[in-house]
């Protein structure tokens, strides 16, 4: 489908709050009508539909100087909603922040080609498996390879992500690699280079033979769309199988961070990303959703893009997870299964201090080192706090107000 696109753009200083809740109340019910949806991606749009409004309860709290009251509406807490993932992220990281090494780290990101995103898109959970199997097999290989200058076993995070700036379906796998490994022994941590972890092109070729050998293996369970020349027949899956092997696969692999505070400012713009969020919304009105996106092909530039409303759901629709699916591992050394007992071992290796306690902060306490914010002071008087006096269950109205609509909580 076509796009409009405007010259590079800055939105305007005091332009209307936009947010992707608006694009489904507005556009959603119309949508639902014309597209058969799985109950995933339904279960999404509902959940963001009614992320802080009084469809999922909440609570009545009242000021205890200038008896000023508000209504409090639940959060939905689905991973996809772009409303909800300041907290969830600000806790991640502080539980990180126990695991993170005195090393440098590598950011290493693989990519899978075009070619592969409608059986991608039609078999999501199996191929994103195979996905994180192949990338874990590779760097796993490749550190415990002496040839390669480690001999040992990695540890490192892997995040996907399947979008682009303009949320075109693009499949790709972030690693946060600690520089170093633990021997095979247990007893000795070995280094890696200072300028790089490992060959790039050695990595995409071990990587495009790693997924496409799982891919082959795994072809009697996959659902093949009509438009792709592999579901004519075995024969047929096997040239284009031979055709993806002669194509470059994408390995990128970025200078090593520069320490731990580097790594979790990383984490912090990655790993709880959706799709898109609500601050790059500029319009949503008229049956068209208008927001920015960077031009990767023209210096990264900021543009404002028009979309048709049912386009772009569709194209948020792309990114919506399988049920129940993990988009953040943790392999190696950092496997969960022995991750305590390695990371201690590492710190030994290294004479690195123990790790700071996990914070036990309560959400309000969170959220008021996130914004700056006490999200207990009184809006009204700015000097009472506020307490709860009510709860209301969900799919109940607030009291004094059940003949209203849901209204969104503006807090």
């Amino acid at each position: 489908m076509t796009t409009n696109e405007a010259g590079p753009a800055a939105p305007a200083p005091h332009r209307p709050r936009h947010e992707l809740a608006d694009v489904f109340r507005l556009y959603g019910d119309a949508y639902r009508h014309t597209h058969a949806l799985p109950i995933g991606p339904r279960r999404v749009m509902h959940a963001i539909e009614a992320c802080r409004t009084a469809q999922l309860g909440g609570h009545l709290e009242r000021c205890t100087t200038c008896a000023f009251e508000r209504p409090a509406y639940n959060s939905c807490r689905n991973r996809h909603c772009p409303k909800c993932q300041s907290l969830a992220k600000a806790r991640w990281l502080e539980a990180r922040q126990a695991e993170l090494l005195p090393v440098d780290y590598f950011h290493v990101v693989f990519t899978v080609p075009h070619d592969l995103n409608a059986l991608m898109r039609t078999n999501p959970a199996c191929l994103y498996q195979i996905l994180f199997d192949a990338v874990a097999d590779t760097l796993l290989t490749f550190g415990a390879d002496r040839r390669q200058g480690l001999g040992g076993q990695l540890g490192f995070l892997a995040i996907l992500h399947t979008w682009d700036q303009q949320l075109r379906y693009h499949v790709h796998l972030h690693c946060v690699v600690a520089g170093g490994a633990l021997d095979v022994d247990g007893d000795r941590w070995v280094s890696a280079r200072s300028t790089f972890l490992f060959p790039v092109r050695a990595l995409s070729r071990a990587f495009c033979h790693r997924f496409l050998t799982r891919l082959e293996a795994a072809r009697p369970h996959l659902v093949f769309p009509e438009s792709l020349a592999a579901s004519q027949g075995p024969a047929a899956f096997r040239a284009w199988i031979a055709a993806l092997r002669r194509q470059a696969w994408v390995v990128y692999a970025k200078p090593p961070f520069g320490g731990a505070t580097t790594v979790l400012d990383y984490l912090a713009r990655y790993t709880h990303r959706v799709a898109i969020s609500n601050h790059r919304l500029t319009a949503v009105a008229d049956g068209h959703v208008s927001f920015t996106a960077r031009d990767r092909q023209h210096g990264g530039v900021l543009r404002e893009l028009t979309l048709p409303a049912e386009s772009f759901i569709d194209r948020f629709l792309f990114h919506v997870l399988p049920p129940h699916f993990v988009r953040i591992r943790h392999v190696g050394f950092l496997a969960n299964r022995t991750k305590t007992a390695r990371l201690a071992q590492c710190r030994r290796l290294l004479r690195a201090a123990p790790p700071l306690p996990v914070s036990t902060r309560t959400a309000a306490e969170q959220m008021r080192a996130l914004t700056g914010v006490d999200p207990a002071a009184c809006p009204h008087c700015h000097t009472g706090t506020m307490v709860l006096i009510q709860r209301w269950p969900r799919g109940s109205w607030p009291p004094g107000d059940r003949a209203a609509p849901p209204v969104e909580n503006s807090s």
